[in-house]
């Protein structure tokens, strides 16, 4: 039977596949891995370790790619660090979305604060960033390890922030956000996801009103608004 057509559930919300926001970067999925494993056979070039890494751990993160409704661009996460791998993977495959928000909830066990600056540093920041109304958590390895429960971060570990801005930010909030992520045990890398683009937040409040790195799905430009809707004729919008 072809589940394709049901819902999937993201905490308590249920959407559909062929909902626009369903699937944003960053987001973490489980997966089926038997069927991911098939499915991903299909390109001539996959590494070792990737098979061993979804039977074992069976979590992939949406990926910055052009998409279709059919598929989901994603990439496949290793033990070590040059260990990544991109592929694409059918909406029917994933068996629950976990978004960085989400990830705020989780408890850090005393341990692992204690192991690494940069679980630390994310509960200080849930502190400082109380009064934020956009959307935010943790990505990269804290991410992961909160989602899957592997320990992936390291000591030297940097804390990855993915900030979902819907709505435009202003330069001065921007650097508001980045004062009160300095001064941490680690260093924190904020990345911003509007509707079309992602960028830094620490070179847009530092270049605003210049023009800095914008990330489209199938580019990469330099501009100066991140929320632009009137976009150039070679950045091709596909919904999911």
């Amino acid at each position: 039977m072809d589940h394709s057509s049901q819902p999937l559930a993201v905490g308590q919300k249920t959407v559909s596949h062929h909902e626009s926001h369903a699937f944003r970067p960053h987001y973490l999925m489980a997966v089926d891995p038997k069927q991911l494993i098939e499915t991903i056979y299909k390109y001539s070039s996959v590494p070792e370790w990737v098979e061993e890494h979804v039977r074992t751990t069976p979590f992939v993160v949406v990926r910055r790619d052009l998409a279709t409704g059919h598929e989901i661009p994603i990439g496949v996460r290793g033990k070590e660090r040059n260990q990544r791998w991109a592929s694409f993977c059918h909406p029917k495959l994933v068996k629950r979305i976990i978004t960085p928000s989400q990830l705020l909830t989780r408890p850090i066990p005393t341990s692992r604060a204690n192991a690494t600056p940069a679980l630390r540093t994310l509960d200080l920041l849930k502190e400082r960033w109380m009064d934020l109304d956009h959307p935010w958590g943790p990505g990269g390895s804290i991410g992961f390890e909160l989602a899957t429960g592997r320990h992936v971060v390291k000591p030297e570990s940097d804390l990855d922030i993915v900030l979902y801005a819907r709505r435009r930010i202003t330069a001065d909030e921007a650097k508001s956000l980045c004062a009160r992520a300095m001064d941490l045990p680690a260093v924190v890398d904020i990345r911003v996801e509007t509707p079309v683009f992602g960028f830094s937040l620490r070179e847009f409040a530092s270049e605003s009103p210049a023009a800095i790195l914008m990330r489209a799905p199938n580019k990469v430009m330099l501009g100066t608004d991140p929320w632009a809707m009137n976009l150039p004729s070679w950045i091709r919008m596909t919904p999911l």
